[in-house]
């Protein structure tokens, strides 16, 4: 259920993000913050919701969203509209993911 939900997330993302760019007349508006609610529930996904997981999570998403380990800096650049103002920040989210369930399974966090 929760996978169901960070891909419609994802879609609603993409579409709000398209409009408020049109809105604001900028790429990535500062102003625009969904993208990041949805980068951050792909950084969840498969991990319990604990308080100390959540810190943990957002430093790793912030870390991953700020480096933009490609192919997130790519898409950020290259796909248009509301989908490259999503897409680099779900990328990171998977990344901080990924590091998160490697680090839960060897140091168990």
């Amino acid at each position: 259920m929760y996978f169901v939900f960070a891909v419609a997330f994802t879609c609603l993302a993409c579409y709000v993000s398209d409009k408020a760019e049109r809105i604001f007349g900028e790429k990535d508006a500062s102003y625009i913050v969904i993208d990041e609610m949805a980068g951050f529930q792909w950084t969840m996904f498969l991990i319990a919701p604990t308080v100390l997981h959540v810190f943990i999570g957002f430093i790793l998403f912030r870390l991953f969203d700020i480096l933009k380990i490609f192919p997130a800096g790519y898409f950020h650049r290259r796909l248009p509209g509301g989908y490259g103002v999503v897409i680099d920040d779900v990328v990171a989210g998977m990344y901080a993911n990924i590091t998160f369930l490697l680090t839960t399974k060897f140091w168990g966090i």
